[in-house]
């Protein structure tokens, strides 16, 4: 992917307006973080992009990325798959000849190569996140779309899954939308707040990503992004 994605618009649902005047572009191989308060239309711009966007009026224009890779809060494995199985659903959805080889390869890279034949249920929240990174990573996208997929972990293991996703998506182009002020510092290339009246970058840490979680231009990042999600709309 060498050219920017951008979406620029309006978008309403049954007529009432969910966005309006977004103008935003994804740099390529670049981690972009989207934070904005709920209901100000972040899963809308993630569905445009994913073309998921049944029963949205969307008047504007945007990049179709083609196929891209998505990975969501919930993990959304099969509970009566392996775990093998699951991350080869997508192959088996599409018709496509499963790769057994691969599923096991990239279940090794994310610490899960003995872990193949268990069900979904014998394994952590952390570990079944890593199941559906695996997955995500079997799609192979250079587009992969992230919608708050570590929200739901504890502490460590959220830092944990920041770190292996950013490892293992390098080099790709990547929309994550997050709550987190701490996951945007850490992860962000590019840090976009998205309001009803347009979007507000912060300026992103200099530093390579993953970063470290103590760094001063992290916490500085972080303090900046809080400061700008508590003022009023």
């Amino acid at each position: 992917m060498s050219q920017p994605l951008r979406i620029s618009g309006s978008a309403a649902i049954d007529g009432a307006p969910i966005f309006s005047g977004l103008d935003l572009t994804l740099k390529p191989q670049s981690w972009t973080c989207l934070l904005g308060a709920s209901g100000v239309g972040k899963s809308t711009v993630l569905r445009l992009f994913a073309g998921l966007a049944e029963g949205v009026h969307f008047d504007g224009d945007y990049s179709d990325p083609g196929r891209v890779a998505m990975m969501a809060q919930q993990d959304l494995l099969m509970p009566w798959l392996s775990v093998l199985d699951n991350v080869l659903l997508g192959a088996r959805l599409r018709g496509a000849r499963p790769d057994h080889d691969l599923a096991r390869d990239r279940l090794a890279q994310v610490g899960l190569a003995d872990h193949a034949n268990k069900q979904p249920s014998a394994l952590s929240g952390g570990q079944r996140q890593r199941v559906a990174l695996a997955r995500t990573l079997m799609e192979d996208r250079s587009v992969v779309l992230l919608d708050e997929p570590f929200s739901a972990l504890d502490a460590l293991p959220r830092a944990q899954m920041q770190e292996l996703t950013a490892e293992l998506l390098h080099g790709r182009t990547v929309l994550l939308v997050t709550h987190d002020p701490n996951e945007a510092a850490r992860l962000g290339e590019t840090i976009l707040i998205m309001t009803p009246s347009g979007l507000v970058e912060i300026a992103a840490p200099i530093s390579a990503i993953p970063r470290d979680i103590h760094a001063a231009d992290v916490l500085r990042a972080q303090a900046d992004l809080f400061d700008h999600l508590r003022r009023p709309t």
